[in-house]
């Protein structure tokens, strides 16, 4: 059955078996008479505004029987006696069964031709409030939530424009999960568009169990072995908005609070909210400094290991570095160990109970603190090394990014400790080669404005610029 039969019975038989009624106990069905005309609603409970379903029902059980006499059109019955705005015909069954588990009201009248799609549905979803991820000292403190629509009223809240363009889609053959395209129409890469909708024209995935990341995944470049990532993500609504009037695309994905922004480069992640809350000058301090930070944070411990481990290398001035204290572990291992250690660290504090975060926190110190440089398993040096990568991880914005560097941090580490002065090279060398050949989702180059060479976006990628009044 691909169209709605022409048999009022036949069609409310069929509704009913496919959605489950009497199967499901969150599919609601209701029987009307409708101007001596039956007619039937199916809905999800939890989806549709009783208020609204309670107005339209009463509105509908005073209809006369001489106001529907001569309708035979669901689109004439609509434009009467529908109060909600809301509100569409649709003839293709599969279709219709897609609206209604996406939270439309589904309306038969007997001898009316179509099916009346009304859209008064009301997804259950947290309120409006700050991100965990991103947040600011001064600036708005609103942040996503899980549900699609009020997502989208943020962004037109800040770009009250006509040429933003809101372009939904379905992707996942079971999930049927709603995904929109958010752009300016008249700043947008046109070629970019094309390439990001064919790509989600192209995803052949039964559903988007995590969301964006099952999209992100689906279209992506194949290579696993690659640890950059190759989109960026925001749950800050004044940043999407930001991405957009430049001419990106940001990516909403129901059922997720994080927005996907293409095309997304490297240099992309050295920004964060705070730069642009702070005067030009403070604001480039800061992009500065995080970059700095994040660069030593991936060569400190491999360079000091290189340093320590063979005497002689240091010249005088830097002696102080060359004889860490002893421990039952050799070096490399101890830097392995705590590696590994705050990650466990970090899994563990997300699943710890607020109750008990205090207690995980002080279980935490000892373990990395005291008891284990007096248990002589670590010296202090490696642990003060460590402390410092852990804190410069926190001071990048993209937990991806983060780990992508942590992974290469350890690589370059042990072809160190394996080859010494010409691993540490090689080590570094292969690093430069896996950041030029990352492939991105879309756009121009992962390096871009680096490769190929644009001073001037490249300047501004790095150094927070005054606001002009042509940009955002």
């Amino acid at each position: 059955m691909e169209t709605l039969s022409e048999h009022y019975m036949d069609n409310a038989a069929w509704f009913n078996d496919t959605l489950g009624v009497g199967r499901s106990s969150d599919m609601v069905s209701r029987d009307y008479v409708i101007g001596g005309r039956r007619a039937r609603i199916w809905v999800v409970d939890g989806y549709g505004k009783d208020a609204t379903l309670e107005r339209m029902g009463a509105f509908w059980l005073r209809v006369a029987a001489g106001e529907v006499r001569d309708l035979t059109d669901m689109q004439a019955f609509i434009d009467r006696f529908v109060t909600f705005s809301e509100s569409n015909v649709s003839f293709d069954v599969e279709d219709i069964v897609t609206s209604v588990l996406l939270g439309k009201t589904l309306l038969l009248v007997e001898g009316v031709r179509g099916a009346a799609l009304i859209d008064c549905k009301e997804y259950p979803a947290r309120s409006v409030g700050e991100p965990p991820d991103g947040k600011v000292l001064r600036g708005s403190h609103d942040g996503f939530v899980e549900a699609v629509v009020p997502n989208m009223a943020l962004l037109r809240r800040r770009i009250r424009d006509p040429k933003l363009t809101m372009e939904g889609h379905k992707v996942g053959s079971r999930s049927r999960t709603d995904a929109v395209l958010c752009y300016l129409e008249d700043r947008v890469d046109r070629e970019l568009l094309e390439e990001v909708r064919q790509k989600l024209k192209e995803v052949d995935v039964r559903s988007l169990t995590m969301a964006q990341e099952s999209l992100a995944e689906a279209i992506r470049p194949k290579q696993w072995y690659n640890p950059f990532p190759k989109v960026r993500y925001t749950e800050r609504p004044d940043t999407a908005a930001a991405s957009i009037l430049e001419g990106n695309i940001v990516v909403l994905v129901d059922n997720s609070p994080s927005v996907m922004i293409l095309p997304t480069t490297f240099f992309d992640f050295t920004q964060e909210a705070n730069e642009y809350y702070f005067p030009p000058l403070v604001g480039s301090y800061l992009r500065l400094l995080r970059i700095i930070v994040f660069l030593i944070s991936m060569f400190i411990t491999p360079a000091w290991y290189l340093m320590v481990s063979e005497p002689g290398r240091l010249p005088g001035w830097l002696e102080f570095l060359s004889s860490p204290e002893p421990a039952s572990l050799g070096l490399l291992w101890q830097l392995l160990v705590v590696e590994f250690l705050i990650d466990v660290l970090k899994l563990a504090s997300l699943n710890t109970p607020d109750s008990l975060s205090n207690s995980f926190s002080m279980l935490g110190a000892l373990i990395l603190g005291d008891f284990a440089v007096q248990a002589g398993w670590l010296g202090p040096e490696v642990l003060v090394y460590m402390a410092f990568v852990s804190v410069a991880g926190f001071a990048q914005p993209s937990y991806e990014m983060g780990y992508a560097f942590k992974l290469l941090r350890v690589a370059l580490l042990l072809v160190t400790a394996v080859f010494d002065v010409w691993g540490f090279l090689l080590g570094v060398l292969g690093i430069l080669v896996l950041l030029a050949t990352t492939k991105p989702m879309v756009g121009k180059g992962y390096l871009y404005p680096l490769i190929p060479f644009n001073g001037k976006a490249l300047r501004r990628l790095l150094v927070r610029e005054p606001i002009s009044r042509d940009n955002t």
